[in-house]
């Protein structure tokens, strides 16, 4: 299990590291930039996982649920300083995640009691698939790192086509044949590479 951990620590400081930089890219005059999320701008795919790395320390080393924390999430929450704030939430997540036993507790979600290596794997997929978004919004190198790839495709796989039904995924279309990792795992998403 040590092992393990170790491992899902070092994806999910790698995805987020990688989101990070695409953050970092964002141009001043980019923020109100179309991207391939229905509905959102740059700017509002930022704040979407700005706002889930909030959730993460109530969560995971607080103990506290969904109705604790209420709305308190809800709207803006990037303000003046977009990149400042996606920096300072991504680091109390990371923190978050690695204290000491977090991720052998149980947290409590939107659809009930999770274990928190599942929860750290589903923001591991969510960050690397929306640093390719972001990479496509911004004209940036969206060839993702393989290890990243695998590790969410491998997670999403099992309940890819019930995500469409939450209405917040577009349904999966079909890759090309013989196709990369990269491409599969978008397409699951309903993303054309």
């Amino acid at each position: 299990m040590e092992n393990d951990v170790a491992t899902l620590l070092a994806r999910h400081t790698e995805a987020l590291a990688l989101f990070t930089e695409r953050v970092h890219a964002v141009g001043a005059d980019q923020w109100d930039a179309p991207t391939p999320c229905t509905d959102w701008s740059v700017r509002d795919l930022v704040n979407h996982l700005t706002a889930e790395q909030l959730w993460v320390p109530p969560l995971v080393t607080e103990g506290a649920g969904i109705e604790d924390i209420g709305d308190a999430y809800d709207g803006d929450v990037l303000g003046r300083k977009p990149k400042a704030t996606w920096d300072a939430a991504s680091r109390a997540a990371r923190k978050a995640f690695a204290a000491e036993g977090a991720l052998e507790q149980t947290v409590l979600l939107s659809y009930g009691e999770t274990p928190a290596v599942a929860y750290c794997a589903q923001m591991i997929t969510d960050a690397v698939v929306h640093t390719w978004d972001l990479s496509r919004a911004l004209g940036a190198q969206e060839r993702l790192p393989d290890v990243l790839v695998s590790f969410a495709l491998e997670e999403v796989t099992p309940y890819a086509a019930g995500l469409a039904k939450s209405g917040l995924f577009a349904p999966p279309i079909e890759p090309p044949p013989g196709d990369s990792h990269q491409t599969r795992l978008l397409a699951l998403l309903g993303r054309r590479a």
